[in-house]
């Protein structure tokens, strides 16, 4: 079991007593390899660290180290706060009990964890201190951010330490890889990344990613696309350490497709994103504007943001409430049900990664409606859904109609082959083998390279 959430300096003296088709580049075994992801270890868990853990938005975080954890690799969960509101979904409330948060433990916990290293490990501090100046100049602004990454990192490292964590993994390039690299700084913790976008594709100088690319001992893309992303951002010496490792679905959204004659004859498009401008819910308002002057149609927006109030006020706007229904966040399997009794998945993203609900959909057999960016062309084209120019009401309102006219065969026809593509890239069991092995080799102190994408 993870231990609890340290809340007091007392609880830290209690603590001190005591790769396939879906992933490229191969990894480069050494002749010698004999510890997999599933041999015996000799060390203790790997930590898994992210921004946020649990979130509503971050279900795939959750299947990569429950995937993980059946290839027999140990995860320890690290998060450095909670999340705001409610967690709808029971998996993400038992993970909840599982997670550490950093800043649960308050500030004297966090002030005492880099003071006890500043005066043990004196070189290491000043180290670290020097790499958070670095990252503070690139990003700019104020000091207090950066200082606040270091104390996080501190206390990341007494907790490693007595876990005898050895290796971190980290989710999303930004504030949680600065606080794993200032680990390394003070700890000498390996560190690896999984960088999604499109956050730090924005502002990769300020976010300081090559740099946390150098240091890191491999770093995974969502995509192709992201690949190309890290490739453009780094020195040439350290592309032979990216590796594409897709995100993957369990056996909720795989195992268990919808029948393809529950949805076809239905109006309703779903729209599952979180409510900020990245996503173009807007536009998409503005095309269900156009859509409702000719065809019968109604659309649901599940997710929760800081836009709300503003789609809420638009819908009014526009008349239409009765068409259109904000729902909030819900539960994975609320999520299903929604998709299964929709006639299409529809996200009118200006910037993305490659979106998890895309395979979701797919993954039941419903055709989708997206933006060509990123790496959403990866993924979605004519044989599953319809891709659209991003920023063009038109071209959205376009392709609503185009499904609302489609034949129930068309939809089966574009859903199947959805699940067959998603079935064969975005299994998260398929894809967890390969980062476990990645994260195996880490732990063990085995070098890190990267064969060329075939």
């Amino acid at each position: 079991m993870e231990q609890p959430a340290i809340d007091s300096i007392p609880t830290l003296a209690r603590l001190s007593a005591a790769p396939s088709h879906a992933v490229e580049p191969a990894v480069a075994q050494p002749a010698d390899a004999g510890v997999g992801a599933t041999g015996d270890m000799t060390v203790g868990p790997i930590g898994f660290l992210t921004n946020v853990y649990p979130s509503v938005s971050h279900s795939f975080i959750r299947r990569e180290i429950l995937a993980l954890e059946n290839q027999g690799l140990p995860i320890a969960r690290f998060s450095v706060r909670r999340a705001i509101g409610a967690l709808p979904d029971p998996k993400d409330q038992n993970e909840q009990s599982r997670t550490t948060v950093l800043l649960d433990a308050g500030r004297t916990a966090l002030c005492v964890a880099a003071l006890r290293l500043a005066l043990l490990r004196p070189s290491r501090f000043w180290r670290a201190v020097r790499t958070m100046t670095l990252l503070r100049r690139a990003a700019g602004g104020g000091w207090m951010r950066h200082a606040a990454y270091l104390v996080e990192a501190a206390l990341l490292v007494r907790m490693a330490e007595l876990r005898d964590i050895r290796h971190l993994h980290v989710h999303f390039g930004t504030n949680p890889a600065a606080v794993a690299l200032l680990a390394k700084m003070l700890g000498g913790i390996s560190y690896s990344m999984t960088v999604h976008g499109p956050d730090e594709f924005d502002a990769p100088l300020a976010l300081s990613l090559p740099r946390k690319i150098a240091e890191a001992s491999f770093v995974v893309a969502i995509s192709s696309y992201g690949r190309g992303q890290l490739m453009r951002w780094c020195e040439r010496t350290d592309w032979k350490k990216i590796a594409v490792v897709r995100c993957g679905l369990d056996a909720q959204f795989l195992e268990q497709p919808a029948d393809p004659t529950v949805a076809p004859s239905r109006r309703t498009f779903v729209c599952i994103a979180r409510l900020d401008r990245q996503k173009g819910l807007s536009l998409l308002l503005d095309a269900v504007a156009t859509v409702v002057a000719t065809h019968d149609v109604s659309l649901r927006i599940i997710g929760d943001g800081a836009m709300r109030l503003e789609l809420a006020a638009q819908i009014a706007t526009l008349g239409l409430g009765s068409r259109v229904h904000l729902l909030g966040s819900k539960s994975g399997a609320a999520i299903r049900d929604e998709l299964i009794a929709a006639r299409a998945l529809i996200l009118p993203s200006f910037a993305e990664g490659l979106p998890v609900v895309l395979m979701e959909a797919l993954g039941l057999e419903r055709p989708v409606i997206a933006t060509l960016v990123a790496g959403v062309p990866e993924l979605v084209d004519a044989q599953c859904g319809w891709l659209v120019p991003a920023g063009s009401a038109n071209a959205l309102a376009e392709a609503m109609i185009a499904v609302l006219d489609a034949t129930d065969e068309m939809l089966r026809a574009r859903g199947a082959a959805g699940h067959a593509r998603v079935r064969e890239r975005h299994d998260a069991a398929t894809n967890a083998a390969v980062l476990a092995d990645l994260l195996s080799t880490s732990c063990h102190r085995r070098p890190i390279e990267l064969a060329a994408a075939a």
